[in-house]
Formats: structure tokens, C-alpha cells, sequence
């Protein structure tokens, strides 16, 4: 098997373990389930690690290389509407294709797929160009922030309030394993361009903005759109016997779920085919390589959303009903608190993350200080989603003065860790979220008698938004730590110094 293959498999694999161990021993003491069951998630939870293996490895062999050469390329060629026009239609490319946005579109019951997926991706396309253009004309990304989402809450409030959580879990799911890379490696090519002191710095931002897009466009949806008063019911988990059945189960699924991939990555492989003819960009060597990327992309997705669709969804659906109907239903705060805790700390995204940071303040704050605080961050995040989905408490009781709060930091921390903590929104929501904690959320809520629309909806939401916080406040520290080192440093003879500046570096 290829290394890198192996390496994206194992970080699969580190992602979903925790999840899995914990779905087992509660099948064992608060939930029993069926052995038939437990082996259908057990599966799902199998194509879910493979396939987000495969997926990470093409989209990174594929992905990557294509946002950073179109950014490249498109800086150079200095024409705002061409750049403009361009970033559009890749934007919405992207995002049709990203298995995040399909798994939430399969669980909002009100409101066709197709019609909540193409919403979500003119609004990413709509806001990448505006990051773009951010960039190149040096716009500060707090006071962009400042502005989009005092627009957004004046929004909200003009859109039915069965809108709200699923507009703000949009903003977290587009954000995921497809998009990302690309829109990041995009960022990177346009900045690298530019090749100026504020370049590295400005990379950061395109994830934070793309996320507004895609919450403002559904809330919009929600006020000329008349959905469907859809019922919710707990997912009807299949009866299985023997092994054959099991893999008969899977084996139904993987045709629909194969058609669905192949039409959101034909435009991406469109795209990736008309660039190299117009461009001549890549050797063979890339285009073979880039080609094997897609391909390994597709496979990826395929087994990623069987699994999760047929074996794992259902069985966390199944998990949050069990507990909200059991005498211990209180259990599900501390249960996702754990659950939040493992979820993020195990994201192969949050640990590249962590890295950069350390890179960036020279070891003051280490990839340890940033886990502790993403992790009690997130783990605080799911609590709050567990106590709303018990008690129906609004939404915005929560997310309006956290955004407050992340909003005021963002004038008073380095701009470059304003950038890096509203881009960690979208990578702390990643795959888990969307595929085990929001069908747990919505078992819960039905159990209890709540309502999904309001009260389970809205758990990407606040774990995207959890990280804004911790990361400033990681920004705070860093800026303390600085002052403290820079102090007494002016005091010191000037030998000392330069040894200092040299251990520095």
C-alpha cells in the first residue's frame, strides 16, 4: 500500500476510534443494541476510515495543487473581472463536491437537496471572491468580519426562526475535507504572488469568509423560500441476521451514493482539464499525478458516504434517542462533552493546524497549549448543544454573544491570529460533526418531544464557533508572553540579546 496512503488512513482512523469505543461501551451499559446493529456501525465505521483516507490523499494530490496554481495564475493575469468571475464558478464547483454539505442536505428533511446545495455554494462562490479581492487590495479581514456578520444577525432576524440553526450549520460544513484545501491552497498561491511582508498573513481569511456566504444565502432561502413542513422520524436502522446481509446492505447503497459523487466531481475534473489545456501548467508526471488524486477522490467519497449514510448516522441517531428516553437522559451533557473533547483532538486538520501556530509565534504557543484550549473550546461547544437540545433554549442565546465575543477579541490579538482562528472554525467542524454528533442531536430532540428544526440543528454551528474564541485568546496569551520576554530584554547587555534573538529564532 502507498506510505502516504497508510499515513492518511491511520489519521482516519485516530479521528473515528474514540467515537466508535464510546458507541460500544454505551451499547453495552445506557443503550443495549443489537448485535446486528453494532456490526452495521461497526462497517460503517470501517468505509468511513478508508474512505477519508482515500479522500484526504486526493484531495491533497489534487486539490491543493489546482487552488494554488489558479490563484497563482489569476493574480497575474490582473484582470478583476476575469479573477472575479473565475473564483465564482470555482467556488461553487468546490462545494457542490463537498461530502460534508451532502451529509447535512440528506438530514434537512424540509428542504430539497439540490435546492439547499446549490444555495449554500453561490453563497461560498459569492463570498470566495470576496476574500479574494480582500486580498488583493488589503482590506483588514477583523473590520470585513465586524461588518458581514452584524449584516448576518440583522439578517437572522428577518428569516424564520426554522432557518437560523440550520443557516449557521451550512457556515460549518461547507467548510470541510473538499473545500479547504483548495480554498486555502488558493489563498497561498494568491498571497505567495503578491510576495509582500503582509502575504503569509493574509492567507489567512478565505475559510473565515466563505463561511458567511453560505449562512446569509440560506437565510435568504428562508425568506423567499416556502418549504415543505417535512416530519422528522428516527432513522429505521435495517434488520440484519448474518454477515450477508450486512454487506448486502452496504452493496444497495454504493451505486446511488457512486452516482451522486461522479456528478459533484465531473465539474472538478472539467475545471482541472480546461486548466492544463488553456495554461499548460503541470508536466505529465502532475497531470498523472493529479489525475490519480481525482480518482482516489471519488473512491474516497463513495465509501465515505456509504458508510456513514447506511452504518454510522443511523446508529447515532439511534444513541441519542436510547439515552433522552432513558432515565439518565442529563447524561448526554457530560457524554458530549466527551465526545466534543476526542472529536477535535483527533482531526488530522486541527493538528496542521496546531503545527502552523507553532511555527508562526517561534514555540511560544506549542501545538499542546492549542489542543487543551480547541478541545475544552469544542467540548464546552457540544455541552451547549446537549443542554439545547433538552431544553429548547434559542439559539441565539448562544451564538449571538459568542460572536460578540470573538468579534471584540479579533480588534485587540495580531490580525494574522484573527485569520487563523475564524479559518479553524471550518476545520474544527469537520467530518464527525456532521456525521455522528447532528444525527445524535436529532434522535435526542425527538426522544424528548423538542423540535429537530430549532433544537437539534445548530450543533455544527456552535463547535465551528468555539475555536474563534479559543484561538484569540491563544492570541492574547502569545501577545503577553511577547511583552514579557521583550521587557527585560532591553535591560540586558548586548551580547545577551543577540543570544536571546538567536534562541528566538
Amino acid at each position: 500500500m502507498n506510505e502516504k496512503l497508510k499515513e492518511k488512513i491511520k489519521e482516519s482512523l485516530a479521528s473515528v476510534l474514540p467515537i466508535t469505543i464510546i458507541v460500544l461501551l454505551l451499547s453495552m451499559t445506557l443503550v443495549p443494541m443489537e448485535i446486528g446493529t453494532i456490526v452495521l456501525f461497526l462497517a460503517g465505521a470501517v468505509l468511513l476510515i478508508v474512505g477519508m483516507g482515500f479522500f484526504q490523499l486526493g484531495a491533497e494530490m489534487a486539490m491543493t495543487p489546482l487552488g494554488q496554481s489558479v490563484g497563482a495564475r489569476l493574480i497575474k493575469s490582473k484582470r478583476i473581472l476575469l479573477i472575479a468571475l473565475v473564483i465564482f464558478l470555482m467556488g461553487i464547483i468546490i462545494t457542490i463536491a463537498e461530502p460534508d454539505l451532502q451529509v447535512l442536505a440528506n438530514q434537512v428533511a424540509s428542504i430539497p437537496n439540490q435546492v439547499l446545495i446549490w444555495t449554500v455554494a453561490v453563497g461560498v462562490g459569492i463570498f470566495l471572491v470576496v476574500a479574494v479581492l480582500r486580498i488583493l487590495f488589503h482590506i483588514s479581514l477583523s473590520k470585513m468580519l465586524l461588518v458581514f456578520y452584524i449584516l448576518l444577525f440583522i439578517l437572522s432576524f428577518f428569516s424564520p426562526d426554522s432557518f437560523t440553526a440550520v443557516a449557521f450549520d451550512s457556515g460549518g460544513v461547507t467548510t470541510g475535507p473538499m473545500t479547504v484545501p483548495f480554498i486555502m491552497a488558493l489563498g497561498v498561491g494568491l498571497s505567495a504572488a503578491r510576495s509582500d511582508r503582509e502575504g503569509s498573513s493574509d492567507s489567512f481569511g478565505l475559510v473565515a469568509l466563505c463561511s458567511i456566504g453560505p449562512i446569509m444565502m440560506v437565510l435568504l432561502l428562508g425568506i423567499f423560500y416556502n418549504p415543505s413542513d417535512a416530519a422528522y422520524t428516527v432513522a429505521e436502522i435495517p434488520v440484519v441476521s448474518t454477515t450477508y446481509d450486512v454487506i448486502k446492505e452496504f452493496g444497495l447503497a454504493l451505486p446511488h451514493y457512486g452516482n451522486e459523487v461522479l456528478i459533484s466531481i465531473l465539474p472538478v475534473a472539467g475545471v482541472f482539464l480546461l486548466f492544463q489545456i488553456f495554461t499548460h501548467s503541470y508536466h505529465k508526471r502532475q497531470v498523472l499525478r493529479m489525475i490519480v488524486g481525482i480518482v482516489y477522490t471519488i473512491l474516497g467519497l463513495i465509501l465515505f458516504l456509504t458508510g456513514v449514510n447506511v452504518g454510522f448516522a443511523p446508529v447515532g441517531n439511534l444513541l441519542g434517542s436510547g439515552l433522552a428516553e432513558s432515565l439518565f437522559k442529563w447524561t448526554l451533557v457530560p457524554i458530549g462533552i466527551v465526545i466534543g473533547f476526542y472529536i477535535v483532538k483527533a482531526e488530522p486538520a486541527v493538528q496542521v493546524l496546531n503545527k502552523q501556530v507553532e511555527d508562526l509565534t517561534g514555540g511560544t504557543i506549542s501545538r499542546k497549549m492549542m489542543n487543551t484550549a480547541l478541545s475544552a473550546g469544542v467540548a464546552c461547544a457540544v455541552a451547549l448543544a446537549m443542554v439545547r437540545v433538552l431544553t429548547g433554549i434559542n439559539i441565539y442565546w448562544i451564538i449571538i454573544p459568542g460572536y460578540a465575543v470573538a468579534l471584540i477579541l479579533s480588534h485587540f490579538v495580531p490580525s494574522v491570529f484573527v485569520g487563523i482562528a475564524f479559518d479553524s472554525g471550518g476545520v474544527a467542524s469537520g467530518p464527525m460533526t456532521s456525521t455522528f454528533l447532528l444525527p445524535l442531536s436529532m434522535g435526542a430532540c425527538l426522544a424528548v418531544g423538542g423540535n429537530v428544526v430549532t433544537d437539534a440543528f445548530g450543533v455544527v454551528a456552535l463547535v465551528a464557533m468555539a475555536p474563534l474564541i479559543a484561538i484569540q485568546i491563544m492570541g492574547l496569551v502569545y501577545m503577553h508572553k511577547s511583552k514579557a520576554v521583550s521587557a527585560p530584554v532591553e535591560a540586558l547587555p548586548e551580547e545577551t540579546v543577540v543570544d536571546i534573538e538567536e534562541d528566538f529564532e
